[in-house]
């Protein structure tokens, strides 16, 4: 079962986390997520353990410990969907359609229908 543990120090490594649950039962792996950037630690990790029934035990007995000075959680694992990293991009449905659609009444070649607005001139 794999296990993500949050709210965790920020001097937390792996093998801290691995000997956190050791006593549980067997680990398969153990893995703080840290910054790609700085390699700071995020405060959350997952640790993988063999058997199911010693990873309930630990869920249970860990949720709401306090670890290195700090009161983490812990909960089974949501498994990883496949969602775009960046938002998913520009999406013309859910925005309304096409820009004479807008409320505004761009045209296409972006000039306000009344004249004004995106690109369009004004005389003040």
């Amino acid at each position: 079962m794999n296990i993500y543990v949050s709210g965790l120090s920020y001097r937390i490594n792996d093998d801290d986390l691995r000997q956190l649950f050791e006593e549980y039962g067997q680990i398969n792996s153990a893995k703080v997520i840290t910054d790609r950037e700085t390699g700071r630690s995020r405060g959350f990790g997952f640790v993988e353990m063999a058997n199911d029934e010693e990873a309930r035990t630990a869920i249970e007995e860990l949720t709401g410990a306090e670890y290195d000075g700090k009161v983490i959680s812990v909960s089974e694992a949501k498994p990883k969907t496949d969602k775009p990293r960046n938002g998913g991009g520009f999406n013309r449905e859910r925005r309304g359609g096409g820009y004479g659609e807008r409320r505004g009444g761009y045209s296409r070649e972006g000039r306000d229908s009344r004249g004004g607005g995106r690109g369009g001139r004004r005389d003040y």
